[in-house]
């Protein structure tokens, strides 16, 4: 492929190390060209969750060699690159500030401008990298840190729709999957002992199904999770099974009630979108139930489901190289060498903060 931009991305938000060189040709189509992925997983895996101190070492010691991995299996050098993306937030601080730090060290000496990127702008426009979507489009955004339902307008142009008022789903998988002592990472753990398990025998509730708010809640779930499982001690393997194969189900009905929700409005705001489009972003879009039950609600309202291969769902540096060839090539100005890490950066920066979200406002 004719590429008519390329850009070295890194990324370390949170426990993953990433660097990849991505390029954008002239009609907006992009391509990977290398990229390379560390995950910490083994590192926190002990401690049943992300150790912010351990990532950070963890970075510095293998962001280096990742960046020159990267640029050796795409075949380029540093001065065949146009620019250097690096996520800037929302995050671990302190894996923020190894990687914006090593992106700002590397444009300063190759004299490359450098766009500070928002982590959540890189999961809300990958599906521009991967299927060439068009705005607008709704995207469903569900990870550890994060559930939101967001109108993907334009580059860095977002509208909040709905999200949680306490836990995040990856949150309320991790600690599910902690109650039952199931391992480190939650997601997949629940995902696998529900595949035996008897998804009905279970009751548990769904918050929010009914109302008209796109909000979410999972803290009362996970509770009614606690209980369940309090109430048959000891558990065995099956009654954990049963646990996860409920909860899950809890989980995909909210969502599809949620969603529907959102699908209608969109329906109703954009009637002259010919095909409509949900994307699922974040490490929880690797759930295959969740994909399912999202894909026949898509078919049921003629939207046009859109999920990221697995591995770009992940913390991944491709979908922070690509925001930055989005912004550049929307003529967006690279950013001053003083832009500072931010823990917390809403997409939708006009969005109200909302209950359970900590005095310092919504985390994104």
């Amino acid at each position: 492929m004719s590429s008519h931009l390329t850009i070295l991305g890194i990324e370390t938000s949170c426990d993953e190390t990433a660097a990849a060189v991505v390029a954008r040709d002239a009609e907006g189509r992009g391509e990977i060209l290398g990229e390379v992925v560390l995950s910490q997983l083994e590192e926190h895996s002990a401690y049943g969750g992300v150790v912010p101190e351990i990532a950070a070492r963890a970075h510095v010691e293998a962001l280096d060699s990742l960046i020159s991995e990267a640029l050796l299996r795409a075949g380029r050098s540093l001065d065949d690159v146009d620019a250097i993306a690096a996520t800037s937030g929302p995050g671990l601080i302190g894996g923020l500030i190894v990687g914006l730090m090593t992106g700002k060290a590397i444009a300063r000496a190759t004299g490359k401008p450098l766009y500070a990127v928002n982590h959540l702008e890189g999961h809300a426009l990958t599906a521009r990298l991967t299927d060439g979507l068009s705005f607008p489009y709704l995207m469903l955004l569900v990870s550890g840190g994060h559930t939101q339902l967001v109108l993907v307008r334009g580059i860095d142009d977002y509208e909040r729709w709905g999200t949680t008022i306490d836990d995040a789903l990856g949150e309320a998988f991790d600690k599910t999957a902690k109650l039952l002592g199931l391992p480190y990472p939650g997601g997949p753990a629940v995902e696998r002992m529900a595949k035996t398990g008897n998804p009905e025998r279970f009751t548990f509730p769904r918050p929010l199904v009914g109302e008209a708010r796109l909000d979410f809640s999972f803290s009362g779930l996970k509770t009614a999770v606690r209980q369940a499982a309090q109430s048959i001690e000891p558990v065995t393997e099956q009654d954990i099974a049963d646990i996860c194969a409920s909860f899950q189900r809890a989980v995909s009905r909210t969502l599809k009630d949620r969603i529907g929700r959102g699908l209608e409005r969109f329906r109703t705001l954009f009637p002259d979108v010919e095909t409509p489009a949900l994307v699922v972003a974040g490490g929880v879009a690797a759930n295959a139930e969740l994909r399912a039950i999202l894909q026949v609600l898509c078919d049921k309202q003629k939207f046009r489901f859109i999920a990221p291969p697995l591995a770009l769902c992940t913390d991944n540096a491709s979908m922070i190289a690509w925001a930055g060839l989005e912004r550049m090539a929307a003529g967006f100005a690279p950013d001053d060498l003083a832009v500072a890490p931010r823990s917390r950066w809403p997409l939708d920066r006009e969005a109200a903060t909302v209950l359970g979200s900590g005095k310092r406002g919504a985390k994104a």
